[in-house]
């Protein structure tokens, strides 16, 4: 259990930070931007929240999220080399199945896409397109990590592009009732 008796502690005044691992790095590391990201979509998924409440099943599955991603966290914050003197607290294989079951049932009953679609409809649906962009982020900045030669758990990998296919699905489900896709229209301006 996490016990947090102060929230300031002075440690990071000198624009350095540490992992779990104890290990001291500069808050501009590759792998303190990949926790960051992280950070901001479950900051960003809060805000979607707001607007779930008539999609109590689309709800529930953004609070697991919201749980996972603190376990995403805790597994970026923990490198695997050297390997920790404890059990690390790592994304499994099964979290991702998940997130790939509940894909398949939100893409069940949505039309086929004819076309890109935009950000945007209902507030819950625009909410959701900003945290898929910022899983993407959070994804990319994974990816510099492991190109960096670190080593990151591939289930972690796997989750966070799953997450951001699942958070377009949701989006695209909140406009199913109403709003509905708001569709690109190339050229259409000109």
């Amino acid at each position: 259990m996490v016990v947090l008796n102060r929230i300031y502690t002075k440690t990071g005044d000198g624009g350095r930070t540490r992992l779990a691992s104890g290990a001291t790095v500069s808050k501009t590391d590759a792998r303190v931007a990949a926790l960051g990201a992280v950070d901001e979509l479950n900051a960003v998924l809060g805000v979607a929240r707001l607007h779930s409440g008539q999609n109590d099943r689309i709800d529930a599955m953004l609070g697991r999220i919201q749980n996972e991603l603190f376990d995403l966290g805790a597994d970026l914050a923990t490198p695997s080399e050297p390997a920790p003197a404890w059990e690390a607290l790592r994304i499994v294989d099964s979290q991702v199945e998940r997130l790939e079951q509940e894909i398949d049932w939100m893409n069940e009953s949505l039309k086929p896409l004819d076309s890109f679609i935009l950000p945007g409809g209902a507030p819950l649906s625009a909410h959701l397109h900003l945290a898929r962009t910022v899983a993407r982020r959070a994804e990319r900045d994974a990816v510099r990590l492991v190109e960096g030669g670190e080593a990151v758990n591939e289930a972690a990998m796997r989750y966070l592009n799953r997450l951001s296919d699942h958070l377009f699905c949701a989006a695209r489900r909140a406009n199913a009732n109403g709003a509905g896709d708001i569709k690109w229209k190339p050229g259409a301006t000109r």
